[in-house]
């Protein structure tokens, strides 16, 4: 043998060392590769789970806002119906009020009325009673004054004629 080169023994490391690295590859290698690629799925798994999540929080956060937007829409016109309601009953109040009040006018000058008649009829009545008690005091004490009045009646009642006619 040339330069002391055994080519069994080469021939038999080499075998030991592709032995060596086919079992490694097994062991390790094929393994480690095969968790690598598990935790690759695992990672893409939870990249897209996240991404799904955020999606749906943004649809959530649009379905939110929309929702707010129409709750407050529904406040406005609510608002604007109650404002409207309450002006409504504000001028049925005042109607009513100015009603009242042009009632109650009314009843006082019907009231006032009634009893100024009431107090010119006592009025009149006690008018007709002192002239009454007058003339018959007159009377009384004068007879010749009864030719005064006929006299009276009669020219009262000829000017009356004169002025008719």
């Amino acid at each position: 043998m040339p330069l002391n080169i055994d080519w069994q023994q080469i021939l038999l490391h080499m075998f030991n060392l592709i032995l060596l690295f086919g079992i490694l590859y097994i062991l390790l290698y094929k393994p480690v590769r095969d968790y690598m690629a598990k935790r690759e799925e695992e990672y893409k798994k939870r990249e897209q789970q996240t991404k799904d999540a955020l999606s749906d929080a943004e649809k959530l956060k649009d379905d939110y806002e929309k929702m707010l937007k129409d709750a407050e829409a529904d406040m406005a016109a609510k608002r604007a119906e109650i404002s409207a309601a309450a002006e409504a009953d504000r001028e049925q109040i005042i109607s009513d009020a100015h009603s009242r009040a042009a009632k109650i006018v009314d009843e006082a000058r019907e009231k006032a009325l009634s009893e100024h008649d009431r107090l010119m009829a006592r009025t009149q009545a006690e008018i007709t009673d002192y002239v009454s008690k007058a003339a018959e005091k007159i009377v009384m004490q004068d007879d010749n004054l009864s030719d005064d009045f006929d006299s009276f009646f009669e020219s009262a009642a000829q000017q009356k004629e004169a002025g008719n006619g």
